[in-house]
């Protein structure tokens, strides 16, 4: 039998007792913390949880409902979970060498703000806001190393060269690099000489450079300057050489002076740059010959030749001898090519006892003049030539009048005189006769 009650539905089953619970509550009822509900029941029933009942959820800004919409199930459960949950986005990556820091975590609307370490430089957006569709407004920045190393160069101070040196021994430390992102660094690389060298005269550049993991280069510059303390420059005096060593007017450097052709040194035979930058002795000269035409024979007048000086000795019966006149006469033109060539000329004119001998501006006695003419068998009446060389060995004799540049050819083929070219060539002296 059906009751009363239930004859107020117009469709019922079989069974009435389903037949009552379809105007009753049968659910539990809908409850939204953070959002509304808008339910509708099957027959327009006074209670909104009925069977068959469809409830459409509505959530609060922030917060999404795990299903829009639920219907109430014969089983007294609704068709799904009808919270509002707070909207939730993906957590950040944390970016390398960074981080970030959030108002509200991972929430909707949390705005997070990224940051690099030190050394490091954002690349990319700085923030990034949850959005309503769980997606973040910017994605994960990178923390990129474009600063570059730091690195500071030595200071080194000018070094003076050694007594008798050009160089200088010049020491450093090795400056190391700084890196302000994650501290690695390659090595230190030196453009220039190292530390404990030694550099020569003038103002080297020299430089550092080191790099860092990101590639990022730092360098610096500094110089080396070596000075070398310098007398004043000595000269050869006229009729000698002189011989340095080092580089001839550096402190410590020493010269030495020797004299030609039978010239006396006067002064020091050997000056060395001081500390003051001075030349210690004194100023050298060489002075000409004193050739003592006073002497009793004439051995002791070739003496004072020896190893110092050729010999030219002219002889003619009368001064206007024609090959004495030709002779003299070319010679004079050649005055520097005879003493270039350290050749002294001795005249003998004339017969006994009317014979002169000169030797320059010397005149020789006529007894000593004919003992040189008897001691180098020079005949008195015939014009003769007899050249000499240093050791005192007569080496050519000539009837007749030669030039100058026969003169000299003849010479210069001498073996100590091939040597004394070497040594004037590099001294700088030359004639051009």
């Amino acid at each position: 039998m059906v009751t009363g009650k239930c004859l107020l539905l117009s469709v019922c089953h079989s069974s009435a007792s389903f037949c009552c619970f379809l105007g009753t509550p049968w659910c539990a009822p809908i409850k939204i913390k953070h959002g509304d509900v808008s339910c509708r029941t099957p027959r327009g029933e006074h209670y909104r949880n009925v069977m068959g009942t469809r409830c459409k959820i509505r959530c609060k800004q922030g917060y999404e409902a795990q299903s829009s919409e639920v219907v109430c199930m014969a089983s007294k459960h609704w068709s799904s979970n009808y919270a509002c949950r707070e909207i939730r986005c993906p957590k950040l990556d944390m970016p390398i060498n960074g981080g970030y820091k959030c108002s509200d975590g991972s929430y909707f609307n949390s705005r997070c703000e990224f940051f690099c370490s030190p050394g490091f430089t954002l690349k990319g957006q700085k923030t990034a806001t949850c959005r309503y569709n769980t997606v973040w407004s910017a994605g994960v920045p990178t923390c990129v190393d474009i600063d570059p190393p730091k690195i500071k160069c030595p200071n080194v101070k000018d070094k003076w060269a050694e007594p008798g040196k050009l160089t200088a021994r010049v020491t450093w430390d090795t400056p190391e690099g700084v890196d302000t992102a994650d501290g690695i660094l390659t090595d230190v690389i030196l453009k220039g000489k190292p530390s404990k060298s030694d550099f020569p005269e003038g103002l080297h550049k020299m430089s550092y450079t080191v790099f860092d993991r990101a590639g990022n280069k730092g360098s610096c510059r500094f110089t080396v300057r070596v000075r070398v303390r310098r007398c004043s420059p000595l000269f050869p005096p006229d009729n000698g050489y002189m011989k340095c060593d080092s580089d001839k007017d550096n402190y410590g450097a020493t010269c030495e002076f020797t004299c030609t052709g039978g010239s006396e040194l006067r002064g020091s035979a050997a000056r060395v740059c001081q500390y003051g930058l001075t030349w210690s002795g004194t100023d050298t000269t060489c002075a000409p010959m004193n050739i003592n035409v006073g002497v009793r024979t004439a051995a002791a007048l070739l003496d004072q030749f020896y190893e110092k000086r050729r010999l030219l000795v002219i002889s003619a019966p009368t001064a206007a001898n024609h090959n004495y006149r030709f002779q003299m006469t070319n010679l004079q033109q050649a005055q520097c090519g005879l003493d270039l060539r350290h050749v002294t000329v001795i005249e003998l004119v004339g017969t006994y006892p009317a014979q002169v001998g000169r030797i320059r501006h010397n005149l020789l006695s006529p007894g000593l003049a004919l003992q040189l003419r008897l001691l180098l068998r020079i005949p008195q009446r015939s014009f003769q030539m007899v050249l000499v060389d240093k050791q005192g060995i007569d080496k050519q004799r000539y009837p007749f009048p030669i030039t100058a540049a026969e003169l000299f050819t003849t010479i210069d083929t001498f073996p100590l005189r091939k040597d004394e070219m070497v040594v004037q060539q590099e001294a700088g002296q030359t004639c051009q006769s």
